[in-house]
């Protein structure tokens, strides 16, 4: 990892919420984002908004199970990263994102990262354009 940068792009910023309907509405009307999905599937909602030029975007959803968001960077190799990782004494786990697999860990002071290989990554644009609320 020396000179390199240790992890890909930041592509999202998983942001709980408590009402994700209201929040996409905040994030669309008020701060003047474009909500590129609203998706409620199996008892999760979850939207994509883009409020910045490029990625990361934020997903705001109502199933995590802390109030601290998640920032999941994109890798090329995941496992390769993950062992890394390990090595050096981070301990997290292996997870399945719709867009690919993925290993997630907690900072010492609660800051939560994921890493996942975007092996699945048409899974998004699948579902841009859809709203269900």
């Amino acid at each position: 990892m020396a000179g390199e940068s240790p992890f890909g792009s930041l592509d999202y910023l998983y942001m709980p919420s408590r009402d994700v309907a209201a929040d996409t509405r905040y994030f669309t009307n008020v701060l003047g984002g474009e909500c590129l999905f609203a998706i409620d599937d199996g008892g999760a909602r979850v939207a994509m908004i883009a409020l910045g030029a490029a990625p990361p975007h934020i997903l705001l959803t109502d199933h995590l199970e802390t109030e601290e968001p998640i920032l999941i960077y994109a890798v090329d190799d995941l496992a390769a990263r993950r062992d890394e990782l390990r090595a050096r004494g981070v301990v997290g786990r292996s997870l399945e994102l719709p867009v690919g697999p993925a290993f997630s860990f907690t900072g010492p002071g609660l800051q939560r990262v994921a890493l996942y290989e975007p092996t699945r990554a048409q899974v998004v644009a699948g579902f841009v354009g859809r709203h269900d609320f």
